[in-house]
């Protein structure tokens, strides 16, 4: 028996869950796993995110952020923080990718969970309890670079063979120094920052937004609120219909006649090239380092939709590095693993 398993043992043993039936639902691209625990009709979710490389304390506190806001993140049942332990509320298995998978409207899963957003943004602006969002780090520029900079970091190296020079790496970031700026011309907000189908459920007997379930929300931010929109509609792991992501951002306008649009698209358009680069060195990451070759299938998804941003005038300083660094004939898949 392993020091974690025996942890684990008497955590669930403190919580009254020992002797549950356990199986495995989830081990996502970081260190967390997830199992679902049943017993005499009852389910929970058990999270184990060790520590130091995660953090249960941020998922509590904006999972209970989230609650307060009237939107359904899974409610923390039994926590041990310094362990990396959290017994969860069970939203079921129903994510909305496995509800397109069977066949679910595309538009209404994307209308739900653009409304989600909606509402995350109307309810935070107007909320008086701030405790959280004063907890969380700010979504500065210290942090999108260092993002940003995976890519040359884990990406190029991946393809040529040979680490980045420093002077490319440092051209590279002063691009993005250039126009980084240009994405903070929107309000601030709470950023989930991986707000895709994956981290979405579908649940039943909740009506309105409370129907859409939050997952992954643990490396929580205050940051522009183009930043999750774009998360949602620039997806790394799928394409979304034109005619959707269209119909997605009239509908978020809509909601907020007030906001300068051409700021937004700038701002929308800025971090979802970042986000894209970031995502790129994230998933090469995985296959060099960690041995998990199945993301480098999303990187040419991921390449295209770093074009697509690349061609909005604000990233023109960061197009202009591209261009000149890493020309479309370079823009392909790693091999993987680190066999060339």
């Amino acid at each position: 028996m392993t020091d974690r398993t025996h942890l684990i043992g008497n955590f669930l043993a403190r919580a009254g869950w020992d002797g549950a039936e356990r199986k495995l639902i989830a081990a996502d691209a970081s260190f967390r796993r997830y199992e679902r625990l049943r017993r005499d009709g009852a389910s929970v979710v058990l999270m184990d995110a060790p520590p130091p490389q995660e953090n249960v304390q941020a998922f509590c506190r904006v999972a209970q952020a989230l609650i307060g806001l009237g939107l359904s993140a899974p409610k923390p049942l039994e926590v041990d923080e310094a362990e990396g332990l959290l017994l969860l509320e069970d939203l079921g298995d129903r994510t909305f990718t496995r509800a397109l998978a069977e066949g679910e409207d595309e538009g209404l899963l994307y209308r739900l969970a653009t409304d989600a957003l909606i509402a995350l943004h109307r309810r935070w602006a107007a909320s008086s309890d701030r405790d959280a969002g004063e907890s969380l780090p700010p979504y500065d520029d210290t942090l999108l670079l260092d993002e940003a900079a995976l890519l040359p970091d884990w990406t190029l190296p991946a393809l040529r063979g040979a680490p980045s020079t420093a002077k490319m790496r440092e051209s590279y970031l002063a691009a993005w120094r250039e126009v980084l700026p240009r994405a903070r011309q929107v309000p601030d907000c709470l950023v989930l920052r991986d707000y895709h189908v994956d981290n979405l459920m579908l649940l039943d007997g909740r009506e309105g937004v409370a129907a859409c379930g939050l997952l992954d929300f643990q490396d929580a931010v205050i940051g522009p609120i183009a930043y999750d929109l774009v998360s949602l509609l620039e997806d790394a792991r799928r394409d979304i219909a034109p005619g959707v992501v269209a119909e997605m951002l009239g509908r978020y306008f809509d909601a907020f006649p007030e906001l300068d649009q051409e700021a937004f698209a700038e701002s929308y358009a800025i971090l979802g090239a970042q986000r894209a680069a970031k995502i790129i060195g994230i998933f090469t990451r995985l296959s060099w380092r960690d041995g998990k070759d199945q993301y480098l299938r999303h990187i040419p998804r991921l390449w295209g939709l770093l074009e697509t941003g690349l061609a909005h005038p604000a990233l023109a300083p960061v197009r202009d590095w591209f261009e000149r660094e890493v020309p479309p004939a370079e823009r392909v898949t790693p091999p993987p693993g680190g066999k060339a």
